[in-house]
């Protein structure tokens, strides 16, 4: 979890010089940090009270500042930005896992179980995806042009079209499901 996080700083750093190609490697490594950590964690029973603070931290760190910068990438001529996502796509990442984190608290204050949801999982999967797949798209990007180059692949923008759209529809679902979750705990709580 501590890697992850000074993985992140390293990650925005490099997304701010504009070194693409060494902010997918860290992104891909940040990331998949992430499994490791929560399979070491279940498979040697060391989950901790700090693990379960630091860990989601940790993994909003790295999707929310990721997205963040995705969408303050260099422009196209026409105005959006090159790495394909938009202010208010991030903005839905964003809301999202500021409205989760305060409902768990909430719950967890009140002695509510307020554990993942298979979705949420996915939507963690589907974010890194598209976070990859946007990253990956820069590498192509020409500031001095604001172009791609002519070797962009083409399975690149669909990888990420596909993947981005999925990653919105589950955080958007998933936020909703952690939304009735806590409406359920709340009237449960009030009974």
């Amino acid at each position: 979890t501590i890697s992850r996080l000074i993985l992140a700083v390293v990650l925005f750093g490099l997304m701010s010089a504009g070194s693409y190609t060494a902010a997918l490697v860290t992104f891909i490594v940040a990331a998949s940090t992430d499994w490791v950590d929560g399979y070491w964690a279940r498979k040697y029973g060391q989950v901790t009270q700090l693990g379960r603070i630091l860990d989601p931290f940790a993994d909003k760190m790295i999707i929310c500042g990721t997205f963040i910068y995705l969408a303050a990438a260099p422009q196209l001529p026409d105005g959006t930005p090159a790495s394909g996502v938009v202010a208010w796509m991030a903005t839905v990442i964003l809301a999202r896992e500021l409205a989760v984190t305060a409902l768990r608290s909430f719950i967890e204050q009140h002695g509510g179980d307020f554990s993942a949801k298979w979705a949420g999982k996915w939507k963690m999967v589907f974010q890194c995806l598209a976070a990859g797949f946007s990253i990956g798209k820069l590498q192509w990007f020409d500031a001095a042009t604001r172009s791609y180059g002519a070797d962009l692949p083409t399975w690149v923008t669909s990888g990420l079209n596909v993947t981005l759209w999925a990653a919105l529809a589950l955080t958007i679902y998933s936020g909703l499901e952690y939304i009735w979750v806590s409406v359920k705990v709340l009237k449960q709580m009030d009974a």
